[in-house]
């Protein structure tokens, strides 16, 4: 593991929200062409180009994939100039490319950095993820409970009865039972059909959001990119690996993890301070999409910091090219 004092996030920090910009400036031109593939290469291009720019020893431990399916940004990848402080990075170039190829809301370009060794390598395999907001204390909610227990347990915390809670959860077949067990307690639901590193951030802001818990499964680096956005804004979540066969167990052993059952907290998906950064790509309820106008093109990006857990919204502005 590297050295945390040689990690100056502060330093980093701005370089970072330079990258996701850069990624969500790139795929801008994609939006609504149909074409998820070119959408998702122009945001890889161009966050490998910027990431190189940056003074790091930089191993990007979340990815998308292995070195075989290069040109993505693969696990196992070396970025930066290589002169400074050895870094994890998590990253997903376009989080939402159907999102993007059909101008739906809450495409994003997400990255996180964290001193090496301190990010979960969560293989690519599902992962069952239960989120709720800051303010809490520990284990209000757990993955032991049935989705109705938590909904109940929740809404006790929270002082409020259970149909004043709402869950985000993935629009997807496997969901079926899920959505079924939450509507039953008289919770809301708000299902979104891609994005679910979105969807678990919606947790931390619920007075804007209105999003009280995140539920269901979903990638598993996903999961850690989402937990790098809870330990700046506060927040909890538990992860826990799903294996459909055994070359996805091989795939975990691969990555270091012999525990195939183990239940996930926040802070042990990420174990030290770690900075994050997001920008939109379409118009959301976190971010705002990329806007053009008068030859102008504006970004919104959030920046956030763990270790001083300063949350951070820039506008960018310029000439478009």
């Amino acid at each position: 593991m590297a050295d945390a004092t040689d990690f100056q996030d502060r330093m980093l920090s701005l370089g970072l929200a330079r990258v996701s910009e850069a990624a969500a400036l790139a795929s801008a031109k994609l939006v609504g062409r149909g074409d998820e593939k070119a959408a998702d290469q122009a945001a890889v291009n161009a966050m490998r180009d910027q990431l190189n720019l940056l003074d790091i020893a930089g191993v990007v431990v979340i990815g998308e994939g292995e070195r075989d399916e290069a040109p993505m940004l693969f696990i196992g990848e070396e970025v930066g100039t290589g002169k400074g402080p050895a870094v994890d990075i998590a990253l997903d170039p376009l989080e939402g490319t159907t999102l993007t190829a059909k101008d739906m809301p809450n495409a994003l370009t997400v990255i996180a950095m964290a001193p090496r060794g301190t990010l979960l390598h969560a293989p690519d395999v599902y992962m069952e993820k239960l989120a709720i907001g800051p303010g809490f204390a520990p284990d209000t909610v757990t993955l032991d409970m049935t989705p109705a227990q938590r909904i109940r347990a929740l809404a006790r915390a929270k002082g409020v009865a259970s149909d004043e809670i709402t869950v985000c959860i993935l629009e997807r077949p496997r969901h079926e039972k899920l959505i079924a067990e939450v509507r039953s307690t008289g919770a809301a639901i708000r299902l979104i059909t891609d994005g679910d590193v979105a969807g678990v951030i919606h947790c931390a802001e619920s007075d804007i959001t209105g999003i009280d818990m995140y539920m269901g499964s979903g990638g598993a680096p996903e999961g850690v990119l989402a937990a790098s956005a809870l330990k700046c804004m506060g927040g909890q979540i538990y992860g826990q690996l799903l294996f459909r066969n055994d070359d996805e167990r091989q795939r975990a052993y691969k990555a270091g993890i012999t525990d195939l059952n183990r239940i996930y907290t926040r802070d042990e998906m990420v174990t030290a301070d770690v900075i994050f950064a997001a920008t939109g790509v379409t118009q959301g309820s976190i971010l705002a999409g990329i806007k053009v106008e008068a030859g102008w093109v504006t970004t919104e990006t959030i920046l956030m910091r763990s270790k001083t857990g300063s949350v951070r919204r820039m506008l960018y502005k310029s000439p478009l090219k």
